[in-house]
């Protein structure tokens, strides 16, 4: 790992830590330790969900550093593009549940792996903004899908085209935020939410969030039939006799996700 890109793991939670003072901006080498990072937490069974937070009380992230394309140039623009992509692409098909813990500016690429992940809580003094148009450049990361998807495209036409930077009590009202808790609270609670996954099977979750963002790009005509069969599907694997029985005999189950 990259002393840019700390990892944690406590028990069945891995805890990210975007540290790159004094904006924690995203480099072409963290992009990349993110996608392998990813990658190894989806193959480790005893990661069940990811917290990624910014080190320090005043950034969560200011995304990229744009002396990277002062010059110009189109080829290190194709490459940075293709790993912010990457890497954001892979923690949005992370098979567990990712928690953004966003303790201040999320600004950019920094608002864009927020956007990635499934869950968004903010500190009461975060403030978010997409504005890569104001440079001449757009969101390149997701940042024009997953924004308009969350908050409709109503929104995000005012967060990008406008550019306009929203405060944490209105990203809640328009749901960019899921939750908005007091400052210095954000890693708390990501964290408290993510022991509540560990109740849940795993190999469901999984599933589950297959199912969910199924429906950003497919119909419900195909998903329905789909959900279906992935419901048939769980009664292969041991935690769907697991969590049953558990249930019925009163006890808390067992995961062994598979």
């Amino acid at each position: 790992m990259s002393a840019q890109l700390k990892l944690e793991k406590r028990g069945h939670i891995a805890i990210v830590t975007m540290s790159n003072p004094p904006a924690n901006t995203w480099t072409r080498d963290t992009l990349v330790g993110l996608k392998e990072l990813v990658n190894e937490l989806n193959a480790d069974k005893e990661i069940y969900s990811l917290v990624i937070t910014g080190e320090g009380e005043k950034f969560f992230s200011a995304g990229a550093d744009l002396n990277v394309f002062a010059d110009g140039d189109k080829g290190v623009a194709a490459d940075m593009s293709r790993v912010f992509g990457e890497a954001f692409e892979t923690l949005s098909n992370f098979r567990g549940v990712s928690i953004a813990a966003i303790n201040g500016f999320a600004m950019g690429g920094g608002l864009e792996v927020a956007l990635a992940c499934d869950i968004r809580i903010a500190e009461t003094q975060a403030q978010m903004a997409l504005p890569e148009a104001k440079v001449g450049l757009l969101p390149c990361a997701g940042g024009t899908q997953n924004l308009a998807w969350l908050v409709g495209e109503g929104w995000a036409k005012r967060m990008i085209l406008c550019g306009e930077r929203l405060k944490a009590d209105k990203a809640e009202k328009i749901g960019l935020v899921e939750e908005v808790v007091e400052q210095g609270q954000a890693l708390e609670a990501a964290l408290a939410l993510a022991e509540k996954v560990e109740d849940q099977s795993p190999v469901a979750v999984t599933a589950c969030k297959s199912l969910i963002q199924k429906g950003r790009t497919g119909t419900i005509d195909s998903a329905l039939p789909l959900e279906r069969e992935l419901f048939v599907t769980l009664f292969d694997t041991q935690d769907q006799k697991e969590g049953v029985n558990a249930f019925l005999e009163k006890r808390k189950a067992n995961w062994v996700n598979g």
